[in-house]
Formats: C-alpha cells, sequence, structure tokens
C-alpha cells in the first residue's frame, strides 16, 4: 500500500477536480486535472520505479514527458478558451 501513496495523491487531485467541474467551475476543475497530471510528472522524476507504484508506467524519461506535456497542454487549453456556454 506504501507504494501505491503517489498515486493515491495524484487521483485524490484528479477527484477535487473532476468535484469541481460537476460544480460548474469547469475551468477550475481542468486545471486541476492537468496539475494532477503534473504532480504525476514531478513523483515520477524523483521517485524511484519501486516506489513510484502506479505513476510509474513505461520509462522514466517517457513517463515525466508525457504526464508534463499532457498536464500543460491541458491547463493551457483550459485557460485560454474564451467564449461559448460554459463561459464563467
Amino acid at each position: 500500500m506504501r507504494s501505491q501513496f503517489p498515486f493515491l495523491l495524484v487521483l485524490a487531485v484528479v477527484v477535487v477536480g473532476l468535484v469541481r467541474i460537476a460544480q460548474y467551475y469547469w475551468r477550475e476543475g481542468t486545471v486541476l486535472l492537468g496539475g494532477a497530471l503534473l504532480l504525476a510528472a514531478l513523483l515520477r522524476a524523483l521517485l524511484p520505479a519501486d516506489r513510484a507504484g502506479l505513476v510509474a508506467i513505461r520509462g522514466r524519461g517517457v513517463d515525466v514527458l508525457l504526464y508534463g506535456g499532457l498536464g500543460v497542454a491541458v491547463m493551457a487549453v483550459a485557460l485560454t478558451i474564451q467564449g461559448g456556454p460554459l463561459t464563467q
């Protein structure tokens, strides 16, 4: 169970983000989802594979690149969308 702590931490941030989206704060929730991906990238970069748990899927470099890149992309899209029916 201890080795899964990084995954549970990332999952907790995802749950908070999904709750914010369900409360119609979609931009804040989506930024939290991107933040969860960045957290996963940071944890994967800092922790050895045996302590990273389910955050470690591929090689360290690939995981960090993909988690970080997708996290930045999700946050950038969420912060730059203008207008539309979901505007706050």
